[in-house]
């Protein structure tokens, strides 16, 4: 397809994709691809413009990543983003060196306004540093467009070249005006018209998976959250009854939640799939019996569901395929690739090295949440299913801290339900980005009546974000709070305790474990 195209290459960072899904936001396709992409396949791509990613390494160490070839003389613009914009001084003559002071978090950066990509962008403005080493020499033709005390050389560009740099993050949210930077490279600097809309993504993703899919025969594991349900209707689409969709009851579900995705997708729902339910509750709870390190439960969770629908599959004949909601931040916090694994997750890096299927296709890879809803809503599928709460493939066996056993998964689903309630309720729910009671493993005194108790602390989580990759505490109101955790102690047994967690991601993740 003759479409306009922004290429990102990976040098290993941790917010690669982001940089690609802050593109799409411009309505401009882009996609990810290693930094080892040869010159060739670049001409033959022609995309509008190129943008080096962040990456943990030093350019002026020998092992480091460094692209081969005259990339720099292809005439297309390139942005070089953190460890990017310190290859691109490096290859081009200009100097490296480990910063005498290291910038993390939050900073404030004076840019030159009359550059190009900071146009419209306020003379000082809050970004988002993560770097040991800096620019300490600019290459021949460049000039410096940024600098904080520390950092003289925090956004460089040389105009005729189309070569630009920063070296702070524009895709992260904690730059405040981050998103209007991409959108001045990928418009002003690169030339795009912004004519890729989700629409056409959701079209040629369900063109493609019939032209692979053929005649073949899928599975596809469907959990009743938006990724799994996206990946349903889109195969739905594409191959029709040639779909079998496979409902694991692993018992770690949230309250009543497996009586309602049968009710969705199930004989009576309004769906045309070929639904199969299976209750595995006790081989789940057996198989992680004294399971305490969340990576080996994350890792057991993942096996047996692969195994539950291996033997789905013999049972129906021939199946080719698997289908699994795989979305972006799931295959990156994976560690495929070159990122640092921060987990795994149940169908990525938790999968086992034996599949019985051909092939496993995940259409939703390369999507963040967001972007995935926003296909279901082009797929016509309801809001009310779209924007349903985010739910981890492990379950509750992630928000429960130590071994689990049916009664925590019991605490869990009771103090869960009341917290999601209780949230809405007050009309929070569409604001927030996820939120979820969990059990900790600490056990303490308590006193109810004239009684002492020795029982569980829960712990609610509730954040804001726009792309799971980073997160904020929300702020939830004291009284909501204060509601929640006089129904928790008063209706759920095994309770004499609610914290609320606090901590953003990083240092912390979203999920618990």
């Amino acid at each position: 397809m003759n479409r306009e195209m922004i290429i990102v290459l990976d040098f290993g960072g941790q917010y690669n994709q982001l940089i690609a899904r802050r593109v799409r936001e411009c309505n401009v396709y882009c996609e990810v691809h290693p930094y080892t992409l040869s010159l060739e396949k670049i001409r033959e791509m022609n995309p509008k413009g190129i943008i080096f990613t962040g990456g943990p390494n030093s350019v002026y160490d020998e092992t480091s990543p460094h692209y081969e070839g005259g990339i720099f003389e292809l005439g297309i613009p390139i942005l070089g983003i953190c460890y990017g914009s310190q290859l691109m001084a490096y290859s081009l003559g200009g100097r490296v060196e480990t910063a005498p002071v290291s910038e993390y978090g939050r900073t404030e950066v004076q840019v030159d306004t009359e550059s190009v990509l900071f146009k419209g962008v306020e003379g000082n403005t809050i970004t988002w540093m993560s770097h040991t080493d800096y620019i300490a020499g600019l290459p021949e033709g460049f000039k410096a467009t940024g600098s904080t005390p520390v950092c003289p050389i925090a956004a460089m560009e040389c105009p005729s070249r189309k070569l630009y740099a920063t070296q702070f993050h524009p895709e992260v949210m904690h730059t405040k005006e981050g998103s209007k930077m991409l959108h001045n490279f990928v418009y002003d600097i690169c030339g795009c018209s912004g004519d890729w809309k989700m629409s056409s993504l959701a079209e040629t993703t369900i063109e493609a998976l019939r032209e692979k899919i053929g005649s073949g025969k899928v599975l596809c594991a469907l959990s009743g959250g938006v990724d799994s349900s996206v990946a349903a209707v889109m195969l739905s689409k594409a191959i029709g009854k040639q779909l079998t969709c496979v409902f694991v009851d692993h018992g770690l579900l949230r309250k009543n939640e497996g009586d309602e995705v049968e009710a969705v997708f199930g004989p009576e729902g309004p769906y045309e799939l070929n639904f199969i339910r299976v209750n595995a509750q006790e081989r789940y709870y057996a198989k992680l019996k004294g399971i305490t390190e969340p990576e080996q439960k994350r890792k057991i969770i993942g096996e047996e569901f692969i195994r539950v629908f291996e033997e789905e599959a013999k049972k129906i004949g021939a199946v080719d395929y698997l289908v699994q909601g795989t979305i972006y931040p799931d295959v990156i916090e994976s560690g495929l690739g070159k990122s640092a694994v921060i987990k795994s997750h149940h169908n990525v890096g938790g999968l086992p090295s034996v599949v019985d299927f051909k092939e496993i296709i995940e259409p939703l890879r390369m999507l963040f949440k967001d972007e995935v809803r926003k296909v279901g809503l082009e797929l016509g599928i309801p809001e009310h299913l779209v924007y349903r709460q985010p739910f981890p493939g492990p379950g509750l066996g992630i928000r429960i801290i130590g071994e689990v056993t049916a009664e925590k998964v019991r605490i869990v689903q009771d103090a869960d339900a009341i917290y999601r309630e209780e949230i809405a309720k007050a009309g929070l729910d569409k604001g927030l980005g996820q939120y979820f009671a969990g059990l900790t493993n600490m056990r303490s005194v308590g006193v109810m009546g004239d009684f002492r108790t020795y029982d569980y602390a829960v712990a609610l989580r509730a954040v804001n974000t726009s792309d799971f990759m980073t997160a904020e505490a929300a702020e939830l109101p004291y009284e909501v709070l204060f509601k929640v955790t006089n129904r928790i102690i008063n209706e759920v047994k095994g309770v004499n305790r609610v914290m609320y967690d606090l901590t953003s991601k990083p240092p912390g993740t979203i999920e618990f474990e």
